[in-house]
């Protein structure tokens, strides 16, 4: 069994991945027979409470993946023109914490946001226009594109669909979940070639 911060990895029933949830949310999903199917590993087996009458006690197994009856809320996500919220933290993900000038490894800490046109002239805030650097490039750079700067830009940058942002937001992500979610990358994902690299 694993520890009770391992997140599960929620999908619809046709196998779309949703989000990351909670042990307490997947229990709450299966008392509410909202559980269509489960795979991957067994991380937990929690205990309830001991019926009277029968003086059983009830048992929930919870999955790493669970399919979930769902709505639209799925059916938005899988649109093809659907786009990720642009964070920091899923950012810097996607860019493997890695400075897209000098191409250094760094600390959360020490990572920025940079637009590569700016937006003092013109760019726009979103995933195609922005990726990871170190502050002293960010700094460097200030207002410029790559191309005023004399900086070379080391990858470029993408949007993630839903399957990648859900990878994004992930915490300790087991191997099963990975192949599960690495199955829903398109197949010209600049995230699955880059993973590919670093196994």
């Amino acid at each position: 069994m694993y520890g009770l911060e391992q997140q599960v990895l929620r999908t619809d029933v046709s196998g779309m991945p949703l989000e990351w949830i909670d042990y307490q949310e997947a229990v709450r999903l299966y008392h509410l027979e909202q559980v269509a199917y489960t795979c991957g590993t067994l991380l937990y087996r929690i205990r309830g409470g001991i019926n009277a009458s029968s003086g059983r006690r009830s048992v929930v197994e919870v999955n790493s993946i669970i399919a979930t009856q769902g709505g639209t809320y799925a059916q938005l996500r899988a649109r093809h023109d659907y786009v990720p919220p642009l964070t920091n933290g899923a950012l810097f993900r996607r860019d493997f914490n890695l400075c897209l000038y000098c191409g250094g490894s760094f600390p959360v800490r020490e990572l920025s946001r940079d637009h590569v046109t700016p937006m003092v002239q013109g760019g726009a805030d979103q995933w195609n226009n922005v990726v990871t650097a170190c502050k002293r490039c960010n700094h460097h750079k200030g207002g410029r594109t790559p191309e005023q700067a004399g900086m070379q830009l080391l990858a470029i940058p993408f949007t993630p669909n839903h399957a990648e942002y859900i990878y994004l937001q992930g915490r300790r992500i087991l191997t099963d979940q990975m192949e599960f979610l690495r199955a829903h990358f398109p197949r010209t994902s600049p995230l699955r070639e880059r993973l590919a690299r670093l196994a």
